[in-house]
């Protein structure tokens, strides 16, 4: 038994075994199987079957999407982080400790907001009188990955801000800097890895999620997304195409979260050295 822990060592041995037992059922079963799928009739159908030209069109405006609405987020979440780190100490009152929560909001909103403006009654016409398309068009798909992704960066944020403080901030600004030099030079380095690591974990959920489907109903080459395509392929039975496609959705979530793991170990050893 380590004193230092209190609890027997074959204990902690049988917790990190029944961790990756179940890491194993819920991870890598279905991604070994997804692989597998893929590749059932050998590579060149796989890769015939990602040079479709639906699919392609579909890779390109998922990577769209992603570059409109992760930029946008991101600098949502670094506002939204700041406002509630500063605001909410880490002793937070009993009237401010929900604030971070209302984070959320936008990704419950998101499916009503988008039965709204597809309604023909509605917001729609309103819309379409002044030439603006949001359904069956790409502001319709942007709008949706912006709500269900919203939170990644500001959550990834808020708890390391609130950790560090104001101390060198106000220190800043007491020898005369002004606010975009406080946030250039002070915010900004402290915040630079969790901030990388938060627009990561933005860019997987914008790439993976299948919210737009509720804003742009899937249209082949005009608004079918990564994971539209998929399931448009199952449900056609095209299963080698449908599995191909997921195949490179898991490998993008692969390079995300070693990406995510290297920003965390230099961010690490940047604390650890400071």
């Amino acid at each position: 038994m380590n004193p230092a822990i209190g609890e027997p060592r074959w204990l902690r041995w049988l917790l990190c075994l029944l961790a990756l037992a179940v890491l194993g059922v819920v991870m890598l079963l279905p991604l070994a199987a997804v692989f597998t799928e893929a590749l059932r009739r050998g590579l060149p159908p796989a890769l015939a079957a990602l040079a479709d030209p639906d699919a392609l069109a579909a890779v390109r405006l998922t990577l769209l999407v992603a570059a409109v609405a992760v930029p946008v987020n991101t600098l949502g979440g670094i506002a939204a982080a700041w406002a509630i780190a500063n605001r909410v100490p880490r002793q937070a009152a009993a009237g401010h400790a929900d604030r971070p929560a209302l984070l959320g909001l936008p990704g419950h909103l998101g499916p009503g907001l988008g039965a709204a403006v597809r309604r023909p009654g509605l917001v729609r016409p309103w819309l379409q009188a002044r030439g603006i398309e949001i359904v069956f068009a790409l502001p319709g798909l942007v709008l949706a990955t912006i709500f269900v992704t919203f939170p990644f960066v500001a959550r990834t944020l808020i708890p390391l801000m609130q950790a560090q403080g104001r101390a060198e901030e106000e220190a800043a600004a007491t020898l005369g800097a002004s606010g975009w030099q406080i946030f250039r030079r002070v915010t900004l380095p402290n915040i630079r890895w969790a901030l990388l690591s938060g627009v990561l974990l933005c860019n997987a959920r914008a790439m993976g999620s299948s919210a737009p489907s509720r804003w742009s109903p899937a249209m082949s080459g005009e608004t079918n997304t990564m994971p539209l395509h998929v399931e448009i392929l199952y449900n056609e039975y095209q299963f080698v195409g449908a599995f191909a496609v997921a195949a490179l959705l898991a490998l993008l979530a692969l390079v995300t979260l070693g990406a995510k793991a290297l920003l965390e170990r230099l961010g690490g050893r940047r604390l650890a050295g400071a």
